[in-house]
């Protein structure tokens, strides 16, 4: 009963702000792209939500040196999808470790159980209080995800992000979490003068060291925070490994890859999951055309009448 009336409740509320309900297929994805106004004029402007006709799914079991990353976000999304207390989710660290795979992987995992995907650039952040308004008298799951997130010193659309994890007045929505990726830890970069706000800053300001802090203190608004690390020669030899398996190589032909995958990690400066399925995919290419070329040399020429 209650749950109905937030429902009604929240249509009510868009109706009198004129945030009128989109017309979403909602059977058309479990995936969507929030096509935003780029401007924080949420839902004004042919903002809407689109589905990815083909999302980019994979399993947990296709992502390696994650366990415990995957063990702690695959709880916190079980623990939601059935209805229970669950918290935001900042996944950070080494880029092409498998932040935005894990976020993929719960979609695939929980698809079935009613959970769904919003993906929202950070052009659009001032447009999440707006969202979150337009999902809450949905029935489905939903997590909000804003990938490879940070803010440079000046942006403001941070404040929209900080609203959806706190809640506005009306209260935040049950079935939305956020579950976001960065290379940075407190999503800005910080400098030595950031803890010198006895001074004036540039514009006037007394303290322009809150301003940074307050910027800061956006990462703690996440319950959950997730490192992730690059790999070890071993680990990434295992990515390596287990995507040259997907594309049909045996055993001994993955062994012979060993030294041209250590070489494609080396051309690249790091070793992660994401290089090892870029080089899979060269490496498995490259072999397949080769093995084309030698059989049409094989063929022998057609007579000439």
């Amino acid at each position: 009963m209650c749950a109905r009336l937030d429902r009604l409740t929240a249509l009510v509320e868009q109706w009198l702000t004129g945030d009128k309900p989109s017309m979403v297929d909602w059977a058309a994805s479990v995936a969507f792209h929030w096509r935003g106004s780029r401007g924080g004029q949420g839902g004004q402007g042919g903002a809407r939500l689109v589905p990815v006709t083909d999302p980019q799914l994979i399993s947990f079991d296709d992502l390696r040196n994650v366990t415990r990353q995957r063990e702690v976000i695959e709880r916190n999304t079980a623990q939601f999808v059935a209805g229970h207390p669950a918290n935001n989710v900042l996944l950070t660290g080494a880029r092409g470790t498998g932040k935005s795979s894990l976020v993929k992987a719960c979609l695939y995992q929980f698809a079935p159980l009613g959970l769904r995907l919003v993906e929202v650039d950070k052009a659009d952040l001032d447009d999440l209080p707006h969202i979150v308004g337009l999902l809450r008298a949905r029935p489905e799951r939903f997590v909000l995800f804003c990938d490879d997130l940070s803010f440079e010193p000046g942006e403001s659309s941070y404040k929209g992000l900080k609203t959806a994890l706190d809640g506005s007045v009306s209260g935040g929505a049950a079935n939305v979490l956020v579950y976001a990726t960065s290379n940075r830890r407190h999503l800005v970069p910080e400098s030595a003068s950031d803890n010198l706000d006895t001074h004036a800053g540039a514009n006037g300001e007394l303290h322009p060291g809150d301003a940074v802090e307050e910027k800061i203190s956006l990462s703690e608004r996440f319950g959950l925070w997730l490192t992730f690390y690059g790999f070890s020669q071993d680990e990434y030899l295992a990515a390596v490994a287990l995507w040259l398996g997907h594309q049909g190589f045996d055993d001994a032909q993955i062994a012979e890859a060993r030294d041209a995958a250590l070489q494609w990690a080396l051309t690249r400066g790091a070793r992660s999951g994401r290089i090892a399925a870029q080089f899979a995919r060269d490496y498995a290419g490259r072999r397949f055309a080769a093995s084309l070329d030698a059989a049409k040399s094989d063929v022998p020429p057609t007579a000439t009448p």
